[in-house]
């Protein structure tokens, strides 16, 4: 099947003004960035090949990697292969030790695509990407991108909800942060990452693309997307919309991995003055520093499951890095896979990331269980894989899980952030808080 590949340059276009255009179709998808340094591309896919919905028959679905000179190096990373949602739950399912908490969702959705756009950012230019068994098939499938390119959606409605209310309050949240501090003072684990839900219905007429497109526009993020998908008699509708700033696991071609978990987090200043003082306490903060610490040697030994030994480095720890509303601590780990090991097999071993569950990472997510119901998409990840063997995968935070029924869209989404033993539970609340609010302002305002 991929055999050809055939690429055609063309003029730019907004993607998010040509996902209007199929954006209710099943397997809808939009990898969307934000033009800055880590995110450069942008991709869309729709109408894949065939589906799958395990880690087998997605091994299945996916050809040996292609020779690394099949892959031009000023082109896309990704062009062709596949592309989906991982639940959190899919972590669970991986460990027969685990609790099996079921959220309605499925724990793995994705797909094969054989076309796709792919949107360079700092160059703007877009490519239309063709696969086939031969060459005239690929060609065709680049004019089928191409045709997509040239089509005009719907402008995207105001995204409004006329209902958004926290599923639990934030006395309730407090007490769960202070049985996690406890739990750590009897030394059951060193952290665990606790989250706050809320939930709501959009506004007739409203959907979950109409979300993306605000929050794209208000709050831009190198790491956001959308997947949408399929109807049936069995499932409603059910859309993801995620503006996360956080990558799970890139590997690129040649077997180079990287990982950049988010630790430590303060809101954005009211001025200038207040913003600068708030990053500087940031990153002087001991606790955040130790938290972001404690995920990267988790982090650390998920990639050495599948890394030769001695190449997994840490080669930047507590950066800080800027968004829309929030500052944070990031820290980048790399490392080389070993001769057999390959992107699906270090994403398997290491989901869900570490810098949403905690340490240890087995006794976090039981920690997890106890306070939280199934988290769904919130905590998974949206990824692609090429069938050159490259790979690319985000953290789904700053995530929008929704589903339809008669009346339109319903929707839930979740904050929160790691908790340690000097953990404050009014300021672990407040960090939630500050963490949903772009989400509640698209939403609200």
């Amino acid at each position: 099947m991929t055999a050809a590949r055939v690429l055609e340059s063309a003029a730019w276009r907004d993607p998010l003004v040509v996902l209007a255009s199929f954006a209710d179709e099943p397997y809808a998808l939009g990898l969307i960035s934000d033009g800055s340094a880590r995110g450069r591309w942008s991709y869309l896919g729709w109408n894949p090949q065939r589906t799958f919905a395990s880690l087998d028959a997605w091994r299945a679905a996916m050809p040996d990697p292609e020779p690394l000179e099949a892959t031009v190096s000023d082109h896309p990373p990704f062009q062709g292969g596949a592309a989906g949602l991982a639940c959190y739950e899919w972590g669970a399912a991986q460990e027969p030790a685990m609790p099996q908490p079921r959220s309605g969702w499925p724990d793995l959705a994705g797909a094969v695509y054989d076309k796709l756009l792919a949107f360079d950012h700092h160059l703007k230019r877009v490519w239309a990407i063709g696969r086939g068994a031969t060459e005239a098939e690929a060609r065709a499938r680049a004019g089928q991108a191409l045709e997509r390119l040239r089509a005009n959606g719907p402008p995207p409605a105001v995204a409004h909800a006329q209902d958004f209310h926290a599923v639990i309050p934030g006395q309730a949240h407090q007490a769960a942060v202070s049985a996690v501090v406890a739990a750590i003072g009897r030394g059951d684990l060193f952290q665990a990452n606790i989250a706050r839900p809320w939930a709501g219905r959009l506004a007739p007429g409203a959907t979950p693309f109409d979300v993306l497109a605000r929050l794209a526009r208000e709050s831009p993020a190198p790491f956001a997307g959308y997947l949408r998908l399929p109807k049936s008699s069995r499932d409603p509708g059910r859309a993801v919309v995620s503006n996360s700033p956080e990558r799970f696991i890139e590997v690129t071609a040649e077997g180079q991995a990287q990982t950049r978990p988010i630790k430590g987090t303060r809101p954005r200043g009211r001025t200038p003055e207040e913003d600068s003082l708030l990053a500087e306490e940031l990153l002087a903060s001991p606790k955040d520093r130790a938290e972001n610490l404690m995920i990267v040697d988790l982090m650390r030994n998920d990639l050495a499951r599948a890394c030769r030994p001695g190449t997994v480095k840490v080669e930047a720890f507590c950066a800080l890095e800027t968004y829309a509303n929030v500052h944070h601590l990031v820290s980048t780990v790399t490392g080389a896979l070993k001769p057999g090991q390959g992107a699906l097999d270090l994403f398997a071993a290491a989901f869900p990331a570490g810098s949403i569950t905690g340490a240890p990472k087995i006794q976090a997510m039981r920690e997890i269980a106890r306070h939280e119901s199934p988290r769904g998409p919130y905590c998974g990840s949206l990824f692609w894989a090429g069938f050159d063997g490259a790979f690319d995968s985000s953290v789904l935070i700053r995530t929008l899980a929704f589903e339809e029924d008669e009346d339109g869209w319903t929707f839930e989404t979740r904050a929160g952030g790691g908790i340690t033993a000097d953990s404050d539970p009014a300021e672990e609340d407040a960090e939630a808080e500050a963490k949903i609010a772009a989400i509640k302002r698209a939403l609200t305002a």
